[in-house]
């Protein structure tokens, strides 16, 4: 399966679980609110200093699995993440980009996206970018 097979099921399907590698290599799962976003599973780690942003730093091995509603379809992307945050993005470039991952991982806007983004900037957040390596899952 490529990537292209699933985005669908991503774009409609937010609710998520990731798992992530501690240092000792044990695995560590989380839900997230998932979403596709330009060509990656994407999903935003809204406090910074999280196990998952750890984690994602030190090992960027990640499992992105989309779970539809019903529980009976799901989506798989495992790959590589990529960290976007306040210490590596653009300030304004960072800004835009959270909203437009909220956006894809809810499929609306915020009620106020002022207060969004003071909070995400107190909060340290940080997007995560994971390139498909490998995709499957339960389609039908």
């Amino acid at each position: 399966m490529e990537f292209e097979d699933v985005r669908s099921h991503f774009e409609n399907n937010h609710r998520g679980v990731i798992t992530t590698f501690q240092a000792n290599g044990a695995a560590q799962s989380s839900i997230v609110v998932c979403g596709a976003y330009q060509g990656n599973a994407a999903f935003v780690i809204v406090k910074g200093k999280s196990a998952k942003t750890r984690n994602l730093r030190k090992d960027a091995r990640c499992t992105v699995m989309s779970v539809a509603d019903n529980w009976r379809t799901c989506a798989i992307v495992e790959g590589q993440a990529t960290l976007m945050d306040y210490h590596n993005t653009d300030a304004e470039k960072m800004r835009v980009e959270l909203r437009e991952v909220f956006r894809v991982c809810g499929d609306k806007d915020h009620p106020d996206w002022e207060e969004y983004d003071q909070a995400m900037v107190k909060q340290d957040a940080v997007i995560v970018l994971v390139k498909p390596d490998r995709v499957y899952g339960k389609m039908s």
